[in-house]
C-alpha cells in the first residue's frame, strides 16, 4: 500500500485517521503457519540478514499465520538514526554485532493476516487497526515492537509536523481513510505530508572522480527508460562522500551520458570532471521548484542522503515534478 504526497494537511479531514510517519525502512514481517519467518521490503527484498534481531523477535513473538506491515527504525541518543539502517544493509556480515550494540525496532501500523481470520486486507482500516491493537494486547508485545501512534485530532497532527518532532525522527504524517482496504502496491487513498520538502533522483555521475566524489550529477528516467540529466548537488559532506565512494558502481561505455560534457555552472565554459556511474543508487535531495525548459533544476540541489531502501522504480519519472516518491 502506497501513500501519495501532499504539501500540507487538507482542510477537510472527515473520515481520516492520522499516524506519525517514522524515518525508517518500510518492511513486512511474516510468521508463516509452519513457523518460518520472512522480513522483506515493500519491493520484496529480503531483509532478515540485515535485521537478525527483528527476524528473531518475529519468530519468538508473532503467532504462526501473522503478517504485519511497519517501519524498521534504529534509535540512539533520543533520536532515530537513518544512517544506522543504511549501515545494516551495507554490512550484513556484521549485522548481528551491530544488532547487539544498536538494536532495531519495528513500528507496526497494519495487520494483514491473522491465524484466526486469514487474510484481512479487504477489511476497512479501522477494523484492521483494532485487530492490530488486540495483537499487541493478546501477545503482550513489547520491544522491539512498537504500536504506531494514531489520532484524529488535528492539533496532534500539526504537532507531529513540527520541527521539534522532525529533529528526533518523525518526518511527517500519514493520512488513512478509516474505511479503506489495504491494496498492495497501490495508493488506495493514503496520503502523506512530510515535515521537510524533499524529492528523489538517481545518481548518474559524480565529480571530480568516483574515489573522491565532491558533488553528484543527478538523473531521472523517462517513460521509455532513458536517463535525463536533471541537476547537480552542492558539495557532499566527508561522511557522505566516503559512503558514496564505497558503493558506487562505475559505468561502462554504454552509459547514456557517455561523451557528454558538463560545466560547473550555467555561465562557465569550463568542463566539469566527472565519473559516470550505473544509475542504480537513489539520492534524497532538497531542491527548489525552479526548473528550465528542459526540466532541469536551475539551481544546485542540496544532498540529503542516500536511500538504500529505494530503487530506480521508486523515483519519479522525468517531467513528473518534484514531489516525494509515493510510498
Amino acid at each position: 500500500m502506497l501513500a501519495a504526497s501532499l504539501d500540507c494537511l487538507p482542510d477537510d479531514l472527515t473520515g481520516m485517521q492520522c499516524e506519525a510517519k517514522w524515518d525508517g525502512f518500510r518492511a513486512l514481517a511474516t510468521r508463516a503457519e509452519d513457523g518460518s519467518v520472512q522480513l522483506v521490503s515493500r519491493r520484496g527484498t529480503a531483509l532478515g540478514g540485515a535485521f537478525p534481531d527483528i527476524a528473531a523477535a518475529a519468530e519468538r513473538d508473532l503467532p504462526p499465520g501473522t503478517l504485519v506491515d511497519g517501519e524498521l527504525v534504529i534509535q540512539s541518543e533520543g533520536k532515530l538514526v537513518f544512517e544506522a539502517l543504511q549501515q545494516r544493509l551495507r554490512s550484513r556480515r556484521t549485522a548481528q554485532r551491530q544488532a547487539d550494540t544498536l538494536p532495531a525496532h519495528m513500528v507496526l501500523f497494519d495487520l494483514l493476516h491473522t491465524p484466526s481470520d486469514g487474510a484481512i486486507m479487504a477489511w476497512p482500516y479501522h477494523r484492521r487497526r483494532a485487530a492490530l491493537e488486540r495483537l499487541f494486547a493478546d501477545c503482550a508485545l513489547g520491544p522491539p515492537w512498537t504500536l504506531c501512534p494514531a489520532t484524529d485530532d488535528r492539533t496532534v497532527m500539526e504537532e507531529w509536523l513540527s520541527p521539534a518532532w522532525a529533529a528526533v525522527g518523525i518526518d511527517g504524517v500519514l493520512l488513512k481513510p478509516r474505511q479503506s482496504p489495504y491494496t498492495p502496491g497501490r495508493r488506495g487513498g493514503w496520503r502523506k505530508v512530510r515535515s521537510r520538502q524533499t524529492t528523489e533522483a538517481l545518481v548518474g555521475a559524480v565529480s571530480p572522480s568516483r574515489t573522491t566524489p565532491r558533488s553528484v550529477l543527478l538523473g531521472r528516467l523517462d517513460a521509455d527508460g532513458r536517463l535525463h540529466y536533471v541537476g547537480r548537488t552542492t558539495p557532499l559532506s566527508t561522511t557522505e562522500a566516503a559512503l558514496l565512494a564505497d558503493i558506487l558502481t562505475p559505468a561502462g561505455p554504454d552509459h547514456p551520458w557517455s561523451g557528454r560534457r558538463f560545466s560547473p555552472s550555467w555561465s562557465s565554459a569550463k568542463n566539469l570532471a566527472v565519473d559516470l556511474a550505473i544509475p542504480e543508487l537513489v539520492a534524497e535531495i532538497a531542491a527548489d521548484t525552479a526548473v528550465d525548459a528542459a526540466g532541469r533544476f536551475r539551481h544546485l540541489t542540496r544532498w540529503v542522503r542516500l536511500r538504500l531502501d529505494m530503487t530506480a522504480v521508486d523515483v519519479l519519472r522525468f517531467g513528473e515534478g518534484n514531489r516525494p516518491a509515493d510510498g
